[in-house]
């Protein structure tokens, strides 16, 4: 593999508050210092980069991540562009922001979706147009990279007249510091939405699932791009990733014991009525995690070995785990770098603990299985 695709991990910011468990309040508020004690110990664990979440009920992205930046010396922060909620050529400019006084340790995030009653609260008027929300974020990204370019080249402005965006004269101040850009992560497991990455990511991301899932999607993302070359003569290559929890403990019964209190304090209700919003959603991510979370109910949610689809009853989201020791979690996460998957986000309740405990059992483990392939984890961004 080429420096771009060497293998990097990432951890997870907690901005809707944090805990050992989940479907209660959360034991730990958010708060500026709790949040930069799990960024700290996510560096110190030798994770490369953070997650900083979305959606309604989550703190500002870039407040957060420049939070972060200026308390971390080599963490990178993954923030989310939200097409539809403000302007591209402002989240351009924040992005670029960023990286600049970050020292180009910024990752930019796509988020085009979300429940459709976040989306209508915030205000999109797509809030229930699942495909043209995505058409609109194609148009969103072609402005953002156009005012990237005009600011790297200083040129006299970009202008760009679509369906949704109109810009004459655009730029972005400051420059990006990172050439040509930011790295660009993108999820959307639809066909709009492949189609979508398959145009404007760096990085295709997708929500953990059983070995032969991912390399199907993999597989489908790459039909995508033969078909941009074939017919628009556009070459493109994208590297792929995966969001998953984890659980890791020295033995693999310690680590099922903590994987099912994780769900201790959930009312049995709450579990029921987290079921019925998630089904609620136009997201095909989210409906392919309801899958295997139903389909898995009578094999205690296990689906596969040392995956399990548990926490899907009461989280939206990339609910799946990783779990068992560190031996066992190494091997499953090499088994999807051997079908490429090059950038893992991984995340534990609570996630100051548990980065700290993953720190400790699985990093130098997998770095060490990493670096014997030529792959050392020490990803140096796009």
């Amino acid at each position: 593999m080429s420096k771009q695709q060497q293998v990097e991990v990432g951890w997870f910011i907690p901005t809707t508050g944090d805990g050992e468990f989940i479907g209660i309040a959360p034991q730990r508020p958010a708060s500026p210092n709790y949040l930069t004690d799990v960024a700290i110990e996510a560096e110190k664990a030798g994770y490369e980069f953070v997650l900083i979440p979305t959606g309604g009920d989550c703190w500002d992205g870039f407040v957060v991540g420049s939070w972060i930046a200026s308390r971390t010396t080599k963490l990178k922060t993954l923030v989310a562009l939200r097409p539809g909620l403000i302007s591209p050529v402002l989240a351009a400019r924040n992005a670029a922001t960023l990286d600049q006084m970050s020292g180009g340790r910024a990752l930019v995030n796509v988020v085009t979706g979300h429940y459709p009653q976040d989306l209508k609260a915030c205000g999109d008027p797509l809030y229930d147009k699942h495909d043209e929300r995505y058409e609109r974020t194609l148009e969103f990204m072609q402005v953002v990279k156009g005012v990237w370019e005009a600011g790297a080249v200083k040129s006299g402005g970009f202008n760009f007249e679509g369906k949704h965006y109109l810009v004459e004269g655009g730029s972005c101040q400051p420059a990006v510091a990172q050439q040509p850009h930011p790295p660009i992560y993108f999820g959307g497991s639809s066909v709009a939405g492949k189609k979508t990455a398959a145009l404007t990511a760096d990085v295709y991301l997708m929500w953990a699932e059983p070995l032969e899932w991912i390399k199907n999607q993999i597989d489908e993302m790459k039909g995508y791009l033969q078909e941009l070359k074939e017919e628009q003569g556009i070459q493109r290559t994208l590297r792929y990733g995966m969001r998953a929890q984890l659980v890791v403990r020295e033995t693999e019964e310690e680590a099922w014991a903590a994987a099912w209190n994780i769900l201790s304090k959930a009312d049995p209700e709450l579990v029921q009525s987290k079921e019925k919003l998630h089904a609620k959603t136009d997201a095909v991510g989210q409906n392919r995690q309801m899958d295997l979370f139903n389909q898995s109910a009578q094999d205690n949610y296990v689906i596969a070995p040392n995956m399990w689809a548990g926490l899907s009853a009461i989280r939206g989201g990339g609910a799946v785990a990783f779990v068992g020791t560190p031996q066992q979690i190494t091997e499953r996460i090499l088994e999807f770098v051997d079908i490429g998957v090059t950038s893992f986000i991984l995340s534990g309740y609570p996630h100051l603990e548990e980065a700290e405990i993953s720190g400790r059992l699985l990093m130098p483990l997998l770095k060490q299985k990493l670096a014997e392939r030529g792959l050392s984890g020490e990803h140096l961004g796009g």
